[in-house]
């Protein structure tokens, strides 16, 4: 099994993001799980959507060693599916509590592209916040400014160090 996944959340098909993560993906032979092929619903303090995607999802994940999560910056933050599921795991401190006790330990980094040349403090916080609460090792962020469209070839170093630093 491979011991990385990519969880991929964007609106736009073939857009930066995707793009970004399609060759990290090709280079480094990793999985990637794009949220939009699951039905996750928004948290309930009742518990009434506890038979969506979102526990299969994570059963599936948490097979893996590494969690890359892909977002482009969407008014300062993740899109809103990907934040959708970071309020599902409210679910695995309360429902499924031997589900969210295996993210324990696990990697976890981001990949990101927007459209100014760094991205807001905030963006990078609110994932490593909720990695710091689950008690999940960060390795950091991989960001590529993208004016307009992803070349991979404009950001030739920054990947290459990426994939270095955190898949050999």
């Amino acid at each position: 099994m491979k011991k990385t996944a990519i969880l991929l959340s964007t609106s736009r098909k073939q857009g930066n993001t995707q793009r970004l993560v399609e060759h990290i993906a090709h280079q480094s032979d990793i999985d990637i799980v794009n949220l939009k092929d699951f039905s996750i619903s928004p948290f309930d303090y009742e518990h009434r959507n506890i038979n969506d995607d979102f526990v299969p999802l994570i059963r599936k994940l948490i097979k893996y060693d590494h969690l890359i999560f892909a977002s482009p910056v969407y008014w300062y933050s993740m899109t809103a599916q990907m934040k959708v599921f970071f309020d599902r795991i409210s679910d695995l401190l309360h429902v499924k509590k031997e589900l969210g006790r295996q993210l324990r330990k696990k990697k976890t980094s981001i990949i990101s592209t927007g459209a100014s040349p760094k991205p807001e403090r905030s963006f990078e916080e609110t994932f490593l916040n909720s990695f710091n609460y689950l008690g999940m090792n960060y390795k950091g962020m991989l960001y590529c400014y993208c004016e307009n469209n992803f070349d991979s070839h404009k950001h030739k170093n920054t990947i290459d160090k990426y994939i270095k630093e955190n898949f050999t």
